[in-house]
Order: C-alpha cells, then sequence, then structure tokens
C-alpha cells in the first residue's frame, strides 16, 4: 500500500507545476501577439504540441493506453472544445481586456469545475470546500485589483470580455470531461489522444496570413512559442490530468487561484515587479482556501483509515 505522506506529496508535485507554467503563460501569450494574431498564436502554439505528443505515441508507444475507436468523437470534442476553443477564445479576449480583467474572468474557472462536478460527477461538495473556495477567490480578486500598483482592470470591448468567459467555462468542460474518461486511459494517453485528435478542428482556421506570419516570426517570438507548447501546454496539460487521478475534480480547480499569486511573484523576481501589502493579504487568502479543502480531504481519509 502506496503510504499517504506519498500520495500528498506526488499530487502537489503535479498539480503545483501546471500553477507555476500556466502563470508563466500569460505574459509571453502577450509576446506571442506582438507577432501572430490570436488565431495564429493558437494554431502555431497546438501544432508544435501535437507534433511533441506525435512523437510521443511513435517511440514511447508503451507507456500508452489502448486507444478505443468508440471514443474518437468523445476525444475530438475535449480536445477541440476543451485546449482548441479554449486557446482561440483566451488569445482573441486578451487583446481586448486587461491582464486583470482577464485573470479576475479566468477565476471563475474553479466555479464551473464545482457546478459541473456537481451535475456530471455526483462529486460531494461540503461547506469546509466551498468556504476554502469563496476565500481563495477573494484573495484572486484583492491581487488582481489592489496586488500591483499598475494593475488595470479594463475591458475595451464586450466581446474581448465574453470570450475570456468561454474560455473560462471550455477549460472546466475539458476538466470535467477528462475525469469520466480517465476510467479507460492514463493521464498521458488522454491528453495526447485529446491533443492529436481534437487539434484536427483548427484546420478549417487556417489561412495564408498564419504561413506568412511564422515565416516573418522573430527569435523572441519563436522562444515564447516553444516555451508555451512545451511547459504550459504538453506538460502542464498532461499532469493537470494526473492530478485528476488523486483527487476529485472540484478540489484540484482550487489550485487554480494559485496561478496569479505565482504569477505575481514571478513578476517581482524577473521584471522587478512591486509587492504590495495587498498582494500578500491576497495570496495569505489564496493558501487559506487551499489549506482547507485540502484539510478536509485528509480528514475524509483518516476517518476511513480508522474504520
Amino acid at each position: 500500500m502506496v503510504p499517504s505522506s506519498f500520495v500528498e506529496t506526488y499530487f502537489f508535485l503535479v498539480v503545483g507545476l501546471p500553477v507555476v507554467f500556466w502563470a508563466c503563460a500569460f505574459p509571453l501569450i502577450i509576446v506571442g501577439l506582438r507577432e501572430l494574431s490570436p488565431v495564429n498564436l493558437a494554431i502555431l502554439r497546438l501544432f508544435i504540441a501535437s507534433v511533441i505528443f506525435l512523437c510521443l505515441v511513435l517511440f514511447q508507444r508503451k507507456r500508452f493506453s489502448p486507444f478505443h475507436k468508440k471514443d474518437i468523437l468523445p476525444l475530438f470534442l475535449l480536445g477541440f472544445i476543451g485546449v482548441s476553443v479554449y486557446h482561440l477564445s483566451l488569445n482573441y479576449g486578451e487583446q481586448f481586456v486587461s491582464a486583470g480583467a482577464a485573470s479576475l474572468i479566468i477565476a471563475t474557472i474553479p466555479i464551473f469545475v464545482v457546478v459541473l462536478a456537481k451535475v456530471f460527477l455526483s462529486e460531494v461538495l461540503d461547506k469546509r470546500i466551498l468556504l476554502g473556495i469563496v476565500i481563495a477567490l477573494a484573495g484572486v480578486v484583492i491581487i488582481s485589483l489592489w496586488g500591483n500598483p499598475d494593475a488595470r482592470i479594463e475591458i475595451d470591448y464586450i466581446s474581448g470580455a465574453l470570450a475570456v468567459v468561454l474560455a473560462s467555462f471550455v477549460g472546466a468542460v475539458y476538466t470535467i470531461t477528462g475525469k469520466k474518461m480517465m476510467n479507460r486511459y492514463n493521464p498521458l494517453s488522454l491528453t495526447a489522444y485529446a491533443f492529436l485528435i481534437g487539434n484536427l478542428g483548427l484546420i478549417p482556421f487556417l489561412s495564408p496570413s498564419f504561413f506568412e506570419e511564422v515565416a516573418q516570426l522573430s527569435l523572441v517570438t519563436w522562444a515564447a512559442v516553444l516555451f508555451l507548447a512545451f511547459f504550459p501546454t504538453v506538460i502542464a496539460y498532461t499532469l493537470w490530468y494526473a492530478a485528476l487521478e488523486v483527487k476529485q475534480a472540484s478540489e484540484i480547480s482550487v489550485f487554480l487561484y494559485a496561478t496569479p499569486v505565482v504569477s505575481t511573484l514571478l513578476g517581482a523576481v524577473f521584471l522587478q515587479e512591486k509587492i504590495t501589502v495587498f498582494y500578500i493579504l491576497g495570496g495569505f487568502f489564496v493558501l487559506v482556501g487551499l489549506y482547507l479543502v485540502n484539510k478536509q480531504r485528509r480528514k475524509q481519509r483518516k476517518l476511513v483509515k480508522e474504520a
């Protein structure tokens, strides 16, 4: 039997890395949008990620679960809606809303996950978990509004805000749908198959401008896109499903609230951005929320073990 302490360490590792990588993604998306349109940035990023997954499938076949033909449509919908539509919507929205506004809207993902998990996965949500989600959300709001002295909450066009809301919703759908399919596929297999099949839906979005823009990319933009494809996409998405093997969807979704905390901290370290008292307060709220959610789960495991 695997010790519970090992499971906890494994969980925090696999859920922590995606949070860090996704925190790095937001400023790199801004870099990519300087030379690529939102659609072309999403296509290039996801194409590179799909090539990486294809290489893994071809040369590391033993690591993958058997593919079931009956899952072609579900995997296409999982990959296209949960990944392709997410990135298309987010890239479009970031043109017309400020980073602070985008982070506030994206913070609704755990809320969507909680609702969908209750409806489709029949997950039990007690008061402590809900309280943890509310407190962590309050922390994100504080960080987004006042955590950075240069933070701006601006929405130039309502279509931009709606696009980010759509990204938030389909991001939650990706988590819930993936959880339901993990009885047949391991995390790497499910992620790879969803990307390889789902990203075929991007073909109709290809245009001559894609090849023109890619041919003129600077080294800085190439570096940003390659980082986006490998770390926040291939590694982060795979680890996210690995975390789903350990805990229920509503629990791991709360860890997304740590993304703006990490993002602001990275900005302070690498860009000399100021850390304010409100950032510390918001970060404290996020940590308290995460503690409450995980404390409840540890308590449940202890009661089961004693029984």
